[in-house]
């Protein structure tokens, strides 16, 4: 968006919500470069700021902790976790 508000642009591809294919991981990246990870019933159990480089992820957790992600053929492999766009994810 540009300093006037009078345009935005589009979204980067990879905002959205990413999930395990068992569901339990569930981790948006939203628009503003912040992120929001639930996992199981535990709401935020993990926020922070992602920058995307290519199709490279870097994430800062707020507590400091860093992690990477990397999308390949839309599918975003994040440390040790395979996440999938929540309406592509394969059904256990």
């Amino acid at each position: 968006m540009n300093s006037d508000n009078t345009s935005s642009s589009a979204p980067h591809p990879y905002v959205g919500m990413w999930v395990t294919a068992d569901g339990h991981i569930r981790q948006e990246l939203l628009p503003d470069g912040r992120y929001d990870e639930a996992r199981g019933t535990r709401n935020s159990a993990y926020t922070g700021s992602y920058t995307v480089t290519g199709s490279h992820i870097d994430y800062v957790d707020d507590t400091g902790f860093t992690a990477t992600g990397d999308v390949r053929d839309g599918i975003l492999y994040h440390e040790h976790l395979v996440l999938y766009r929540e309406d592509e994810a394969p059904r256990p």
